[in-house]
């Protein structure tokens, strides 16, 4: 596992590598996503975020998931067009990754790990997890799917006000 959540490599929708250290500076919203659960309408109240305070620096970055009841089974084509085409999703969107298990991608080992669930559990429960990540790359806070976005804007504005060391 990497020290640093900037060290990580992450390959966007079409396949490109690319290292968080991209968004190095500023925070962070990162989202296990599915296109076919009962909280996909969050893209709609993740949209919104990213509308509102990226000018201030917050960069939401999804992630499509598959292994919660397979509710991800689309392919990059298939998630970018219901993504665009039922709620005009624009912040980045990332290949599908696997969460937990053998298979964890090295962004949720480092994650779950600054951040741990209830009674320190690590493992991620369902899609739309949201991990909030300060300027400073350290995890500030971890959510739970049931967190709609918008109950996340007081603390991303204290995360925006914080500058990065």
């Amino acid at each position: 596992m990497s020290d640093s959540l900037y060290d990580i490599e992450v390959r966007s929708l079409d396949g490109q590598r690319q290292q968080l250290a991209h968004w190095s500076g500023q925070v962070l919203l990162v989202v296990n996503t599915a296109s076919q659960c009962g909280f996909t309408p969050q893209y709609a109240g993740l949209q919104s975020l990213h509308e509102r305070f990226q000018a201030q620096g917050l960069a939401v970055l999804g992630f499509p998931c598959n292994q919660f009841g397979k509710q991800e089974p689309g392919n990059a084509d298939e998630i970018r067009s219901f993504c665009d085409t039922r709620f005009g999703v624009s912040f980045p969107l990332f290949e599908k990754i696997e969460v937990n298990g053998d298979n964890t991608h090295p962004l949720y080992q480092h994650l779950k790990s600054e951040a741990p669930g209830l009674l320190g559990s690590q493992n991620i429960k369902w899609n739309f997890t949201k991990f909030l990540v300060g300027r400073d790359g350290r995890v500030r806070k971890r959510f739970a799917p049931s967190t709609q976005p918008k109950k996340l804007e007081a603390e991303i504005e204290q995360a925006l006000a914080r500058k990065a060391l």
